[in-house]
């Protein structure tokens, strides 16, 4: 597997799309065993395009697309400006609010972050932001997004490693609240240093408060019928994609009636894109995990951390570096269809709860999101607002280390993580 993984970091340095560099250098790999049939690849790959599990993936694209032609997306600015518009920071609290908010609707880091730096990116530079502080506080906040359900990554993580989807949905909520809290301390400390005022001087009335609360509750309902609808057993993970497609549909069509003919074509449009892309690289990868499997990469990991580390909180601390180290070069969702197979097996021998090793491992791939040389999120924002990477990376780094110093926390913190889980679906 050696000349395979070099084969692969050759390619991506040479900046090939990720679904045909895990292609060719898998591909290689039996280019390497002759006595392997050349059927192999196609057949795991089409066998790939068979788990049932999966087709929650492409149905909660497409439900994400038709909630953001709905108008819920305008709905939520005002609930968030409404929320955190007095706290010091302004747009910047704003903005990390409503990437929070937005969890339940897009599911994507890099959608809320492109989408946030069309909407919110010039009106914080207007308000005396340096460009590169709004970058990374739109960029870095929408880290909450793809933890809270229906996150793409928890779907991904749940089906290639045989965990509950229902129990990761919940339990994103707790590292999203901590990720928020951290995120808006660092915005408020910043702010003040820096002198950068509210975005509102008075107290939201009573009236304002409702009315923003009415506007944004079909969308902060989204995750609650979905965990309802999988405790009560209405819905396989599967099935539930399906409703949030007719229950997205519904808001636009008869509560807010926002969705008309151009936006239903063009959410069509962008989830065939959308799906395409991530199916492809999901059934691609196949072929590489069947080296992996093959020569027992699991295992040799595991007992090389093992023999530097038996304790769990170590080898989780010691994955997450890896996984953060990796993520600067790889894209977060390549690095969970990759990586899941290797470490999920590992923290179970040490007794680990998958869940909780789930949050961590999430958080920290989706980091890479938002990091030089390659963070998707990171040139989104920066190529709307047109900020040098270089100014963007200086700003960045409170962001970071509030980021990383929570991560840590979810580490040596399990409870809190597996609270709303283990209430929802008991222990």
């Amino acid at each position: 597997m050696l000349i395979v993984t070099i084969a692969f970091l050759v390619l991506m340095l040479m900046g090939m799309p990720v679904a045909f560099a895990i292609g060719i250098s898998g591909a290689l790999f039996f280019l390497q065993h002759p006595e392997l049939p050349l059927t192999i690849p196609v057949q795991v790959t089409v066998s790939q395009t068979q788990n049932f599990a999966l087709l929650a993936i492409p149905l909660f694209i497409l439900a994400g697309n038709f909630m953001n032609k709905s108008g819920i997306t305008e709905r939520l600015l005002d609930l968030a400006s409404v929320m955190t518009g007095r706290l010091r920071g302004g747009l910047a609290q704003v903005s990390i609010a409503l990437a929070a908010l937005m969890g339940g609707v897009s599911g994507s880091a890099i959608a809320d972050a492109a989408m946030q730096a069309r909407i919110l990116g010039g009106e914080m530079v207007k308000r005396s932001f340096s460009k590169g502080f709004a970058a990374g506080v739109i960029s870095f906040g929408s880290l909450l997004t793809p933890i809270i359900p229906p996150g793409i990554g928890m779907i991904l993580y749940g089906t290639i490693g045989q965990v509950s989807i229902g129990r990761l949905f919940a339990a994103g909520f707790v590292p999203a609240i901590l990720l928020w809290i951290a995120l808006a301390l660092t915005v408020s400390l910043t702010a003040r240093r820096r002198g950068y005022e509210p975005e509102r001087k008075m107290r939201p009335s009573f009236d304002e408060i409702v009315t923003a609360f009415r506007g944004g509750i079909w969308a902060l309902l989204f995750p609650v019928f979905l965990l309802f609808g999988l405790r009560m057993g209405i819905f396989t993970p599967s099935e539930i994609g399906a409703f949030a497609v007719l229950y997205a549909v519904f808001i636009g069509l008869v509560i807010h009636r926002k969705l008309k003919r151009q936006g239903f074509i063009e959410a069509l449009q962008g989830s065939l894109a959308d799906v395409g892309s991530v199916m492809f690289l999901i059934t691609i990868s196949a072929i590489f995990s069947y080296g992996i499997v093959l020569e027992h990469v699991p295992e040799i990991v595991s007992g090389w951390i093992t023999g530097l580390t038996g304790n769990l909180n170590g080898a989780m601390a010691l994955i997450a570096l890896l996984v953060l180290a990796a993520g600067f070069f790889i894209d977060a969702t390549v690095l969970i269809i990759m990586l899941t197979p290797i470490f999920l097996p590992l923290v179970r021998d040490l007794g680990g709860d998958p869940v909780h090793f789930g949050m961590v491992f999430i958080v920290t791939a989706t980091i890479g999101n938002f990091t030089p040389p390659v963070g998707a999120a990171m040139y989104a924002v920066c190529s709307i607002m047109k900020c040098q990477i270089a100014e963007y990376t200086r700003e960045s780094v409170p962001l970071f280390v509030a980021v990383a110093i929570v991560t840590l926390l979810l580490i040596w913190l399990p409870q809190p993580i597996l609270w709303l889980p283990n209430l929802i679906f008991g222990g």
